[in-house]
């Protein structure tokens, strides 16, 4: 694998993929940035409110704008993860990451000038603004990355999104600390840094190549197609890449324009656009943030002196596995890798609610409760957390591909909210036992991952498709032979 990463990755498509995940990145960071400064910014929030009203703030008023200001910026997400398709189509794929920009830096002067103006609105207003700006990325980069990668390394390389996301929100974890940014006097800096991988990426995306697909199948453009794979590619023989281009095209032209709605009537796009949807679920609905939110009490309560430095530890432990699920997804499959880490995210989630009810009779339950916890976030970047955003990009042709990745972002988005807002009031209700409906959910998706989710590993966009196609034109009754049954269940015969 090593070896194949070495002869395949050419110093121009290292540059147009590391520039794509600066967008991941900026994802991850103000997923994770607002966390670590809250109690200092409910304190910027009642001052505002006493100098303004001459009087503290009310508790519920405070509880209410600290919720917002947390789920603003998931509600940006959905409505920027629903407009991708309006962008990539008409804009192309780099230059609508270099647009997307544009909304970073508007986020930066509200957020970082949001303590000098005295103004908590500011910063709300900021958070769902940069939250639109994230919700663009998660379609642009695992899109454009999809696109300009090599069959044989689009998984490894569609895991880079991910891992993007993860040293964004660890790094948010460690700026947080009081003694860097996360203090009184520093936190607007915090929020605003945001602002520097934004210029970074402006500076090198104009250095970076348009997607060789989209100039070929949407512009018809084959020359300037072939001259950028020929970079992407370093080979003087692209002739297989763009003969799989032109096919996939004439597909397209058989097809009438995709729109969102026309992915749910039509079965030829019903089956993959479900499947997508349910990825997405399984990623956010698998109990992950509720984990994130919930870690730090159980530090606190397993004696651990400074919980701020065990959540960084899960972070690095997120990191890690993310970049092990890099260098296996093409060795093992997609599919393998999300079956092994729902079940192992289940079993982990039962141990962490036998911990968490036991750790006041039994003391050495706390050390099992920080393992499980550990676990629990190792498992999910083995296959959950990477696999949804790139494997959509590979379920769908040219033509449905942006609409199909602007609903599944939405509701990997939707999700995300949901979880956000329901999850205090359940934990509440349900004490630990809670991550028992995160068992039966994991368990849910496992079972629809089984039989449902297709092997993608090594197969050609159009080749995807076609499967699809075959199974929407077949009868159920029709899938006794084997190599139907394969392609439909998604069994990969070199497992």
């Amino acid at each position: 694998m090593s070896l194949v990463l070495f002869v395949i990755l050419t110093p121009q498509l290292i540059m147009a993929v590391g520039t794509a995940v600066i967008g991941s990145f900026q994802f991850g960071y103000n997923t994770g940035v607002i966390n670590a400064p809250q109690n200092i910014i409910e304190s910027f929030y009642n001052e505002t409110w006493t100098s303004r009203f001459s009087e503290s703030i009310p508790q519920s008023t405070l509880t209410a704008l600290w919720s917002l200001s947390v789920a603003i910026f998931s509600v940006g997400g959905m409505f920027g993860s629903f407009s991708v398709g309006l962008f990539v189509n008409q804009f192309g794929r780099r230059n609508s990451m270099l647009m997307a920009n544009v909304l970073a830096f508007i986020a930066v002067i509200f957020m970082g000038f949001s303590k000098l103006a005295a103004s908590f609105e500011m910063l709300i207003i900021g958070r769902f603004i940069v939250g639109i700006y994230s919700g663009l990325s998660t379609g642009f980069v695992p899109l454009y990355v999809e696109e300009i990668s090599p069959t044989s390394l689009r998984g490894a390389l569609g895991t880079l999104h991910q891992l993007g996301v993860v040293i964004g929100i660890l790094m948010a974890q460690i700026f947080g600390i009081e003694s860097i940014m996360g203090n009184a006097s520093l936190w607007p800096l915090l929020l605003g840094f945001t602002l520097l991988p934004a210029v970074l990426q402006c500076a090198l995306l104009p250095l970076c190549p348009e997607s060789p697909r989209y100039l070929l199948i949407n512009c018809n453009e084959e020359s300037k197609a072939r001259s950028i794979l020929l970079k992407l590619r370093g080979t003087d023989d692209v002739s297989e890449d763009i003969q799989e281009m032109k096919e996939e095209s004439q597909q397209m032209m058989r097809e009438k324009k995709v729109t969102i709605p026309e992915l749910f009537r039509s079965p030829v796009y019903r089956q993959p656009i479900v499947v997508a949807i349910m990825l997405h679920l399984s990623q956010q609905l698998s109990g992950i943030n509720a984990v994130f939110y919930y870690s730090t009490r159980i530090f606190e309560r397993a004696g651990v002196s400074q919980p701020v430095y065990a959540t960084i530890g899960a972070g690095v432990v997120n990191t890690a596995f993310t970049v092990v699920s890099l260098f296996v997804v093409e060795r093992m499959g997609r599919r393998p890798l999300h079956l092994i880490g729902l079940m192992g995210m289940a079993v982990s989630a039962v141990f962490l609610t036998v911990a968490m009810a036991l750790l006041d009779q039994i003391r050495w339950m706390s050390y099992m409760s920080v393992v499980a916890i550990f676990s629990f976030v190792a498992f999910f970047e083995i296959g959950p957390g990477p696999i949804p955003w790139f494997i959509v990009a590979e379920l769908f042709s040219q033509g449905p591909r942006p609409a199909a990745i602007a609903v599944a972002g939405f509701s990997n988005w939707s999700a995300n909210f949901l979880v956000g807002m329901c999850f205090p009031y359940v934990e509440q209700l349900c004490g630990p036992y809670v991550f028992i409906i995160f068992t039966v959910m994991l368990l849910g998706f496992f079972v629809f991952t089984y039989f449902k989710v297709p092997e993608t590993r090594g197969r050609t966009f159009d080749e995807i498709a076609a499967g699809f196609r075959q199974s929407a034109g077949q009868g159920a009754d029709k899938y006794s032979a084997p190599e139907e049954f394969n392609t439909l269940r998604g069994d990969d015969p070199d497992l």
